[in-house]
């Protein structure tokens, strides 16, 4: 059967990427692309249970894609083992101003610096709280206002807010779309916001992760790790965006500022997880976010050190069928290297 997004794509693409964006959410949201593309892969070598909670499948949509949390249980439907939606800020802000968005056609890539714009604390509490059932897994992104001086006052203001309705938290620290953010992932900040949500939360807290940058130096990373591993942590989303540029991008828009993601981060992220999975010695769910378009792709994250993985990017260049189309790449490969599960791969090539 044809793709009906291959049939769209060219009209996607002649828009304004962060207008396309707007365009997919509202096909998203309406379920019209649940019509064609609502029949998830369940594969028993997918299924998999991290923080007391079964996943279907180890392949979620990352944040940034559903800032508002406006389409989460749609994207469900297409197939997503898991959603991470937002990131949410305490008040409702705009970001920067556009364009900030950037398809690298040429490269399969997106460069954004959209700085955290999004509805709000309180309209996103109230779509969670509002959700038709409790089905899926859905988590949510935290970060600060950009005027904020205190950036643990607002950590701990989302945390407090949205654990009820979260099955996990994830702490941004590590977009490069507002300043000074990245440097709270030095150890000394990054323990006061962790400490800082815990004591927000309420006895029955959802696992909490931070998310880190790509772009740490190999001290810094350690630093960030360790300070993770102390405060007992529930995960580590890795990575965010990178600010960084290789020298193989032929877009055009190779120059705009912000951070890029998709094919060109795989690498770089893919490294960067291993790296995060030796020095916590396997203790602590990875989530590996960067480059995901196929089930080669996720496989590769498993293998060094992942327990689930992200995409959002491929989706932009490949559309919904994408989501099946890894899972039953993934649960072949699985199959085929003779791994009964996803747990039972995760770290294989440190082994």
């Amino acid at each position: 059967m044809l793709d009906p997004f291959h049939i769209l794509r060219p009209f996607l693409f002649k828009m304004d990427s962060e207008r396309a964006h707007k365009v997919a959410l509202l096909g998203l949201r309406s379920r019209l692309a649940t019509v064609f593309y609502s029949a998830p892969v369940n594969d028993p070598v997918l299924h998999q249970t991290v923080w007391n909670r079964l996943f279907p499948n180890p392949i979620g949509l990352a944040a940034g894609f559903d800032k508002n949390a406006v389409a989460f249980e749609a994207a469900l439907d297409l197939g997503f083992g898991f959603v991470e939606v937002g990131g949410v800020t305490p008040l409702a802000q705009k970001g920067n101003p556009k364009p900030r968005l950037f398809r690298l056609n040429e490269d399969r890539g997106v460069i954004n610096r959209m700085g955290f714009n999004n509805d709000g604390l309180a309209v996103v509490e109230a779509r969670l709280k509002a959700r038709t059932s409790r089905r899926g897994i859905v988590g949510v992104n935290l970060g600060k206002n950009k005027d904020q001086t205190d950036p643990t006052a607002d950590y701990a203001t989302l945390a407090g807010a949205l654990a009820p309705f979260a099955d996990f938290l994830v702490i941004n620290v590590s977009s490069p779309n507002t300043p000074g953010l990245r440097a709270l992932q030095s150890a000394e900040p990054l323990i006061a916001i962790i400490r800082a949500a815990r004591a927000a939360m309420t006895s029955q807290a959802p696992p909490l992760l931070i998310k880190i940058a790509p772009d740490l130096t190999p001290e810094d990373l350690a630093e960030a790790v360790k300070a993770a591993r102390a405060e007992k942590l529930d995960g580590i989303v890795v990575s965010n965006t990178t600010v960084s540029r290789p020298d193989s991008l032929r877009s055009g828009h190779r120059a705009e500022t912000g951070g890029l993601s998709g094919a060109p981060v795989f690498e770089l992220s893919t490294r960067m997880l291993s790296e995060v999975y030796k020095l916590t010695e396997g203790a602590i769910p990875l989530i590996g976010v960067g480059g995901v378009a196929s089930g080669a792709d996720a496989y590769a994250k498993i293998r060094a050190g992942a327990a689930l993985v992200q995409l959002y990017s491929a989706l932009v260049f490949e559309g919904p069928a994408l989501v099946n189309k890894i899972n039953t790449e993934l649960a072949a490969l699985l199959k085929r290297d003779g791994f009964a599960s996803v747990a039972a791969a995760v770290g294989a090539d440190h082994r």
